[in-house]
């Protein structure tokens, strides 16, 4: 896993670039989708290839668990992985699988424990001791399956063996992980699996994802009418599979094209994007960007910004990054429709709320919105709360004004090691100094 160059022990301070940036900046491959495929890889039977791997801290958990329940990995390259899966490989781990912070990684292997003959243990760090897992734990007791877990959070413990099929309901709205987990281990159930889901599907764009890689895998599944229905079809199907660049890690460089004037293409994320976040940059054309999407790729060029009206349930993860740019903005940004970016990595809705603040923007908020209205920029070292989407998202506004620097600039390893270093590219490329 690469690593930003030399980051200071204190805060990060950003000082703007001295004119808007024009390039290409090529993001890595996407944490979603490589997580996915390392899942229906390992239940796959023989040997897959993927490419373009996204190499982070959530990654590296999802890999290290796999290991350590009898799938093999070889890493050709830093983003060519070769995976060795099969449910006859599955074996009960030796220890406690540690999953850090990683939210897909935690409920796909407890979705994936449920297949293994015998005890899997899950805990992750301080955070994911506070993020609930209950829906999904609801949803494996229903079918018969043994979970231990007191708190509702991990650590929990899957006494598995065998997936039972049958039908169970599964509420929507809290994560569409939950859902994506019971898809995906669904494939290698005893009988076909019928989930109905109670209440408005969150992020839907990601459970699109899924069923898009499991039909890719072999796998099949038939939605509608707010269900789900995954028929077993013998097992997945090994494969050469190449991963996507990350939609989400684009917002970064699509929101600093359009919030400092210049223009930014994100190479390979065209108009077959498998992910719903490119439509962030949707939001940035009704905010006054030109956007363009061909096969090369989408490129974003900024006009005056202004404030906008959006409903962000399903394109959740952008959240922060228009939150972060709208002090920007000519007029008032509304955000709303958000309620379950209170259960990510930290309350995201809280604490993007309490930096805006802090930074001297006047916010109003609810239990599923937030407003900003923009206020001149008070310097201030924005807290990022361990999480990684904190620290990005306020970048941006320091590469456009003056005043703001990054309290934990590292953890963005979570899910983009090398963000410093592609930023740093930008001020490189002018000639700008820069504190990193």
């Amino acid at each position: 896993m690469s690593a930003p160059r030399i980051l200071p022990a204190g805060p990060l301070r950003i000082t703007p670039l001295p004119a808007p940036p024009r390039g290409t900046w090529r993001v890595p491959g996407s944490k979603s989708i490589t997580n996915r495929a390392l899942l229906l890889a390992a239940l796959a039977d023989g040997e897959s290839r993927l490419e373009n791997v996204l190499q982070s801290d959530d990654t590296r958990h999802m890999r290290e668990g796999l290991e350590a329940l009898g799938v093999e990995v070889v890493e050709l390259d830093a983003t060519t992985w070769i995976v060795r899966g099969g449910r006859a490989r599955l074996r009960p781990p030796a220890r406690t699988l540690f999953v850090g912070n990683s939210g897909t990684t935690v409920r796909f292997l407890t979705a994936l424990a449920a297949l293994v003959p015998g005890e899997v243990t899950l805990a992750g760090d301080a955070h994911m001791a506070k993020r609930p897992i209950q829906d999904l734990v609801d949803a494996l007791r229903a079918l018969g399956v043994e979970v231990d877990c007191p708190t509702g959070c991990p650590p929990l413990t899957v006494r598995g063996g065998s997936l039972p099929g049958g039908r169970i309901t599964m509420r929507g709205d809290r994560s569409s992980q939950y859902l994506s987990a019971m898809l995906m281990a669904g494939g290698l159930a005893a009988a076909p699996l019928e989930i109905v889901i109670d209440g408005t599907l969150v992020s839907r764009p990601y459970v699109g994802i899924t069923e898009r890689m499991v039909a890719d895998f072999g796998g099949r599944i038939e939605a509608g009418n707010g269900r789900f229905v995954v028929t077993p079809t013998g097992g997945y199907r090994a494969r050469t599979y190449v991963i996507e660049p990350d939609a989400s890690a684009a917002s970064y460089p699509f929101a600093l094209a359009a919030a400092s004037g210049g223009e930014i293409l994100v190479p390979d994320l065209g108009p077959d994007a498998l992910q719903g976040d490119v439509a962030f940059a949707d939001v940035l054309a009704r905010a006054g960007a030109h956007v363009e999407r061909t096969p090369a790729g989408t490129r974003v060029a900024g006009r005056r910004l202004r404030g906008v009206d959006e409903d962000m349930h399903h394109i959740s993860d952008t959240v922060m990054t228009l939150a972060a740019i709208a002090p920007l903005a000519d007029g008032p940004t509304m955000i709303r429709n958000v309620a379950n970016i209170r259960i990510k990595e930290t309350d995201r809705l809280a604490a993007t709320v309490a930096e805006l603040r802090r930074l001297g923007q006047f916010v109003e908020h609810g239990d599923d919105w937030l407003r900003i209205e923009p206020r001149p920029i008070v310097p201030a070292v924005v807290r990022c709360y361990s999480d990684h989407r904190m620290a990005m998202s306020f970048a941006i506004l320091g590469a456009v004004r003056e005043g703001v620097a990054i309290e934990d600039p590292a953890c963005v390893a979570k899910t983009y090691p090398g963000f410093w270093d592609d930023l740093g590219a930008l001020y490189d490329a002018q000639g700008a100094p820069r504190d990193w």
